[in-house]
């Protein structure tokens, strides 16, 4: 590796943590943008319902075809159910949803400031005495992160349906029994810390996409590029905190 690149990272990564701290700074200063954030709340969250909502169906319906085969072959398909609930809720739902927004929404928040960073509106907001870093990255940021377990919640119980539509292709599952076999299946230990890890995806996507609208440079073109790197980084990071709430789990022995 390169020194240059090397360098690169340490410093995006000290610019992003110092914006981070700067968030964590303004956010309990008058004056609130409660409007704002009910705003992005609906455009963060509400609008990004049916995609959410469609992918999570789709993936309990192709994550139980799949399974089905192999327990058959050990004679073990009435563990279909809870195998299924399981992954769905401790792993693949949560973190498929915050890639999907990492993509949707971490490139929105990144292309749309970096447009008005390059159009210099965020310099005009400062001229007329609005704070542009309290309007446009709190409000963001907080609404990412509270959406994101909402979306979360969302992708878990559809993608538990498409689940039981799945089982039902080629076998017979009751209604009662699939859900039974689900409730009995999950604990605290299982939703808990997925529904606690979707807030710090929700804190990251919405962090990286705002440090990358409001570092944009180069016009028009450095647009294109904050929103492309607003999602990879967004997207790694996922995997990072994902990878890092397992380990903590793991040692609380919730797993």
């Amino acid at each position: 590796m390169k020194l240059s690149t090397i360098k690169y990272f340490l410093s995006e990564t000290g610019d992003t943590a110092r914006f981070a701290f700067q968030f964590l700074v303004v956010l309990f200063k008058p004056r609130y943008e409660f409007a704002e954030l009910l705003r992005q709340c609906f455009f963060i969250g509400y609008r990004s319902l049916p995609l959410v909502a469609i992918t999570a169906f789709i993936m309990g319906l192709v994550i139980t075809i799949q399974s089905r085969p192999t327990l058959v072959e050990f004679g073990a398909q009435a563990w279909l159910p809870k195998m299924v609930s399981v992954s769905l809720v401790r792993e693949i739902a949560p973190v498929i949803t915050a890639l999907i927004c990492a993509g949707k929404i971490g490139s929105g928040i990144g292309a749309e400031l970096g447009s008005m960073k390059v159009t210099e509106q965020i310099d005009a907001m400062e001229v007329s005495g609005t704070n542009p870093f309290k309007f446009l990255v709190a409000t963001r940021v907080l609404a990412t992160t509270f959406m994101l377990p909402l979306l979360g919640v969302l992708a878990d119980a559809v993608s538990l349906y498409g689940g039981y539509l799945g089982a039902n292709i080629r076998g017979v599952v009751s209604w009662d029994l699939y859900w039974n076999q689900v409730f009995e299946t999950l604990t605290y230990g299982d939703i808990i810390p997925a529904i606690i890890k979707t807030f710090f995806f929700g804190f990251a996507i919405g962090i990286i996409g705002c440090y990358k609208g409001f570092s944009t440079k180069k016009g028009t073109e450095g647009v294109g590029l904050s929103a492309n790197s607003a999602v990879v980084v967004a997207s790694l990071l996922v995997f990072i905190l994902d990878l890092l709430a397992v380990q903590i789990t793991d040692m609380l022995g919730l797993n």
